[in-house]
């Protein structure tokens, strides 16, 4: 990107230079050479690249080469002072005609012409700025210690802003020449002066909010003594072991041991019919009076009611049985020992 060169008459707070800077190229555009014929009363020669950069540098160093670049329709009044009446406040407005200069033509680098606010515009910009726009500002803003002294910097900052401003554009807007080197910027390149100068006059802020520290607790560990200030609940339900439902004893006291995965004999085996001792009859059953609805615990697990021996249980060797078929279809019935029926009465 080539370096922007400029004048020293652009720089802030210069005065305007008796000649404007213009280059021109080794080839003169054709819509130049018919802009300067037009503006031009008295013909003069413009066969050359010399004649042109002449009459153009003339033309527009002349005191009545003024450039009206926008208007500006701005309050009077401040915001508070404006008449809510209609018909009043159409009068409560100026027009503010935005006019510059021309300080340098570049028509080989950039092809770019700079214009630089005149004397006028930028002292009516100044005073609209401090009397309206800062008024406002200070209305439409909270109070802090700081804010005399903050919107005084504002206004500080426009002026030096203001001085420096030089609008650049193409080449082309020369087409917009008049007379005595006046004009007017064409095909809507108004509206981008009104968008710059607007940016300028900045807003009046109020100063950043401090940050408020969040103090947040640090998590308890299991080894803070307030962690252990609140008593914690038995995961086991009570502290009592769980026991797996297979291993549980029955309540028979013939019984001595049961395993699931035993592949011993059953404990019937050796057992005699007289030496057969059956548990007494269980009472009705009743559910277990238990409080896990009320805990977290492991499930509770009661004990199995021990089931009644049946007669396919006993070994051949532990009921003799002995039937003798006569022909008289007569049967010793002794060896079943029916004769020992009262002793099993008590099971019924």
């Amino acid at each position: 990107m080539p370096v922007q060169l400029l004048p020293a008459s652009a720089a802030a707070f210069a005065p305007r230079a008796s000649s404007v800077n213009v280059v021109l190229g080794s080839k003169v555009e054709l819509w130049l050479t018919q802009t300067l014929k037009r503006i031009n009363r008295v013909k003069r020669p413009l066969n050359s690249v010399p004649q042109h950069q002449r009459c153009l540098t003339e033309t527009l160093s002349s005191s009545n080469a003024i450039w009206t670049l926008a208007s500006l329709m701005l309050p009077k009044l401040p915001e508070a002072d404006t008449p809510t009446d209609p018909d009043e406040a159409m009068f409560s407005h100026q027009l503010i005609h935005v006019e510059a200069y021309i300080v340098h033509v570049d028509m080989v680098l950039r092809n770019e012409v700079a214009y630089k606010l005149t004397k006028d515009t930028i002292e009516a910009l100044v005073e609209y700025h401090k009397e309206i726009h800062c008024v406002d500002a200070k209305a439409n803003t909270h109070d802090w210690p700081d804010k005399d002294q903050q919107c005084k910097k504002l206004h500080e900052d426009f002026v030096q802003a203001i001085n420096k401003f030089v609008y650049r554009t193409h080449v082309s807007a020369l087409e917009g020449l008049e007379e005595e080197g006046a004009g007017e910027l064409l095909c809507g390149k108004s509206d981008e002066v009104k968008i710059q100068l607007g940016n300028l006059m900045k807003p009046l802020l109020p100063p950043p909010s401090r940050a408020v520290d969040i103090v947040r607790q640090p998590p308890l560990l299991p080894s803070s003594p307030a962690a252990n200030m609140w008593p914690q609940s038995s995961v086991n339900g009570g502290g009592l072991p769980a026991v797996d439902a297979w291993r549980i004893l029955p309540s028979s006291p013939s019984v001595t041991s049961t395993s699931a995965d035993s592949n011993t004999s059953p404990i019937w085996a050796n057992m005699g019919m007289s030496e057969c001792q059956l548990p007494s009859p269980t009472h009705a059953y009743s559910p277990p009076h238990t409080t896990a609805g009320f805990y977290f615990g492991s499930p509770q697990v009661t004990a199995p009611m021990p089931p009644l021996p049946l007669p396919s249980m006993f070994a051949p060797a532990q009921c003799g049985v002995s039937v003798g078929i006569g022909m008289g279809m007569g049967m010793n019935m002794g060896g079943f020992g029916w004769d020992r029926y009262n002793d099993f009465a008590a099971i019924i």
